[in-house]
């Protein structure tokens, strides 16, 4: 078993990994890039995926309007106030934060790290997270160059293994592209994080866990679980009123996490259990504002039936 496995907590923590790494608190510093994305622009599509804001998932993201520097010293500043000890992920979230020329993408991580020096001494990560069909070889060289002096970490949507899901959630790529993109990222040895959704329309837990299982066979290093968001004015909220689904509850979300848990293996890192939306926008579920309430229930299960991350996982 994993040795950041603990009575508390039976799965892999960010928090716990990272606490092992640097023995202090490290905070994400979200940030916007003001980047685009194919499936918003026009390549792909106009609409973006079904479930996406406005704002690309950068919703909790800094304003487009400053500068990457001015973004990250007016977030951290704020966060002082509050926690004036702690290290620094500078985390590009909002859009597709690849989806431009090399020459474009420089300009806007050189603001965090030119090469030589750091914006800030105390950030330990750079995150990017992007589509795999905007990641390419030359791209990914540069990313390995920042690497050999600051882990970067590659966040990649990916939702679901389940083709038949993925055209209902526009989600405009095919898993042999999902593929690709994770061979050529271990090629150049960035971690890789992966987004799946639980509760898209149609999808059973056998479909959930499936997800899972296949990710296992991709060795990627960690793993971010959300809940299915309706928002207003997105796509999504048109579909829901057209085609009604059946909208997981609480309870049926921390069985299908805890079983996700259990079947993934435990050298991967659990980044997060469940998902934030902002609250004026949320349309359902609602249970998922109370955050601390869902990680509290998955917590609990997993003690109460003594269950691990990993422990179904055939390894």
């Amino acid at each position: 078993m994993n040795e950041l496995i603990n009575d508390e907590k039976h799965y892999v923590t960010i928090n716990n990994y990272l606490k092992s790494l640097y023995h202090k608190k490290v905070f994400k510093v979200a940030l916007n890039g003001n980047f685009s994305c194919p499936n918003r622009d026009g390549t792909l599509s106009d609409s973006g995926c079904i479930f996406c804001s406005s704002k690309g998932s950068g919703d909790f993201a800094g304003e487009k309007s400053l500068t990457i520097r001015e973004q990250f010293l007016s977030i951290v500043n704020k966060m002082k106030q509050k926690w004036p000890s702690g290290y620094y992920i500078a985390y590009f979230q909002a859009n597709t934060n690849t989806y431009d020329s090399l020459e474009n993408l420089k300009k806007r991580y050189n603001q965090i790290f030119d090469g030589k020096n750091l914006l800030d001494e105390n950030i330990k990560i750079l995150s990017i997270a992007t589509r795999p069909d905007c990641i390419n070889e030359e791209i990914v060289k540069y990313l390995a160059q920042i690497n050999q002096t600051i882990p970067v970490w590659i966040e990649l949507g990916f939702q679901t293994m389940h083709q038949h899901t993925a055209i209902v959630i526009n989600r405009g790529y095919v898993n042999d592209t999902f593929e690709k993109a994770i061979q050529l990222l271990k090629k150049y040895q960035l971690s890789t994080i992966v987004h799946i959704i639980n509760g898209l329309p149609g999808e059973t837990k056998d479909d959930m866990i499936e997800t899972v299982k296949y990710l296992n066979t991709l060795q990627i290093n960690g793993i971010k679980i959300h809940m299915l968001h309706i928002m207003k004015e997105t796509p999504l909220e048109k579909y829901y009123q057209n085609y009604p689904f059946h909208i997981l509850t609480l309870e049926e979300y921390v069985d299908i996490v805890v079983t996700q848990l259990r079947y993934l293996n435990d050298k991967i890192i659990i980044h997060r259990i469940t998902g934030d939306a902002p609250k004026d926008l949320l349309i359902q579920p609602l249970w998922t504002l109370k955050k601390f309430v869902v990680i509290n229930e998955i917590d609990k299960l997993m003690r109460k039936e003594k269950i691990f991350q990993g422990d179904l996982c055939l390894k």
